[in-house]
């Protein structure tokens, strides 16, 4: 007889195990499904282990720059294989804590691959995991809902698939088998630029090659315009307007093809590539397709992660994008929630997921971060607009941490006061971005953001003045 649940997670990422503590805090009797590491891509492979990564990045270049703090560090090199070592031991803390939570939650786990035998019924083959402890078998779960959880993977490029040696997805390049010499980056979006940040700053020469006229292109076009600057003084080149056409992949590197935004051809060799050139929803193969809609591949659902076939869920990557980590766990508490109502629980009310209400963050060097709508997207949706700037140079607090270079954008609308959208590149901006999309959920107008005491010495403080400078009132600058 299969093992029934209320609720089966197939994917543990940061939608799928969020979603599974979340239905379980809510009293449910909840599984979840992984055919290979708890906490997903995001945990194991992505996110935390590429911040790790570029922390040392970010140490050895200060190390390398200490003469500008008053310091001597004479001799200092970056150890590759140590920064990677370093990357894995964080990533296998952190698998470590999503199995405790887990056990904690009383959430069952079912380790192996998981097939839909029906809208709320699967097979999972595999290591059976909690449920016998070790061996190869086959299980069927059965529950009153199914949350699809099961992420994407990066895309190959067409003349030439990842093979782990020359040619690298962002997977590969976490755990190189060697230090790059000369490295192209295809695609500038978060994953492309996050490398060539990184390995540029251990020394590596990097090109990158974007096929849209900037980098950063979902970034609002003051911001791209910065970054491609400031990475070009770092010495990155970077070919916008650009398009790979061909490579030629041999024992000792890769010969590319690339074609410039005139038209032009040139070839170039390089000892590695990476592609980072967006993803494909991990959606084959899982016995999904008669029951949901999708587009190529993504799984079409609502606010709250309904498919439209009932008992039947998704969140996260598999579904339309932003394709963001944050993102997955923020809908995996809005599909936990809105299912545990369906089942009765009177007392939880779900709220259904705001996109214009997602932070994106990119950990290069400097670092981008954005919420709402670009000045260019708002006025394309018809508003008036007023936009405030203010630069990190007339921060007392950026100038003493020697990290001066950098900007904060916001825009407001011009008739209502309310904050359409931030935009920010500099340092720490990653973390400064959820004062706006803070302010964003409370549906906050510049009235309140003027009338916030913002403490000093703090980055913080160049959030205040942006606001004020929309409305001709900044006092530093």
């Amino acid at each position: 007889m299969a093992d029934q649940y209320d609720v089966i997670v197939l994917g543990s990422g940061p939608g799928g195990y969020v979603a599974a503590i979340r239905a379980a805090q809510l009293g449910l009797k909840v599984a979840i499904v992984e055919r290979e590491l708890l906490g997903g891509i995001c945990l194991n492979w992505g996110c935390i282990p590429t911040k790790a990564m570029l922390r040392s990045a970010e140490v050895f270049h200060m190390m390398q720059n200490a003469g500008d703090y008053g310091l001597a560090a004479k001799e200092i090199e970056a150890d590759l294989a140590a920064i990677v070592k370093r990357s894995r031991g964080v990533a296998s803390q952190l698998n470590q804590g999503v199995t405790h939570l887990m056990k904690k939650n009383k959430i069952a786990v079912h380790m192996g691959e998981g097939t839909l035998t029906g809208p709320t019924s699967l097979t999972v083959k595999g290591d059976p995991g909690s449920k016998s402890g070790a061996g190869k078998g086959e299980e069927e779960l059965e529950a009153k809902h199914v949350i699809v959880a099961t992420g994407a993977r990066a895309r190959d490029l067409p003349s030439a698939s990842a093979d782990g040696k020359r040619v690298w997805t962002y997977r590969h390049a976490m755990t190189p088998p060697e230090q790059p010499t000369k490295l192209l980056v295809i695609g500038s979006g978060a994953i492309g630029i996050e490398f060539a940040s990184f390995y540029n700053d251990i020394g590596v020469d990097v090109t990158v090659v974007e096929m849209l006229d900037r980098i950063v292109p979902v970034e609002d076009e003051e911001v791209s315009a910065f970054l491609e600057k400031n990475l070009a003084k770092q010495g990155i080149t970077i070919h916008t307007g650009a398009s790979v056409e061909d490579v030629k992949v041999g024992e000792k590197g890769v010969t590319a093809t690339i074609k410039d935004k005139s038209g032009k051809t040139m070839s170039a060799d390089y000892s590695h590539v990476i592609t980072a050139i967006g993803i494909v929803p991990n959606t084959e193969d899982i016995g999904i397709d008669d029951y949901v809609t999708m587009d190529r591949g993504f799984i079409a659902i609502d606010g709250f992660g309904r498919t439209g076939t009932e008992g039947l869920w998704a969140i996260g990557d598999c579904t339309p994008g932003p394709w963001l980590a944050h993102k997955a766990s923020h809908e995996g508490v809005a599909c936990a929630e809105a299912i545990a109502r369906e089942l009765g629980n009177g007392e939880v009310h779900p709220h259904p997921l705001d996109r214009q209400g997602i932070p994106g963050c990119t950990y290069c060097h400097p670092q981008v971060a954005s919420v709402g709508l670009t000045e260019a997207k708002a006025r394309e949706a018809g508003y008036e607009v007023k936009v405030g700037r203010f630069p990190f140079i007339g921060n007392g607090k950026a100038i003493a941490l020697g990290e001066a270079e950098g900007f904060i954008k916001t825009v407001f609308d011009a008739e209502t006061g309310e904050l359409l959208g931030a935009h920010m590149v500099g340092a720490e901006v990653t973390e400064l971005i959820q004062g706006y999309t803070v302010g964003k959920t409370l549906e906050t107008t510049e009235a309140e953001l003027m009338n916030t005491v913002f403490p000093h010495p703090t980055l913080s403080e160049m959030m205040h003045e942006s606001v004020l400078d929309a409305y001709g009132r900044a006092l530093h600058f």
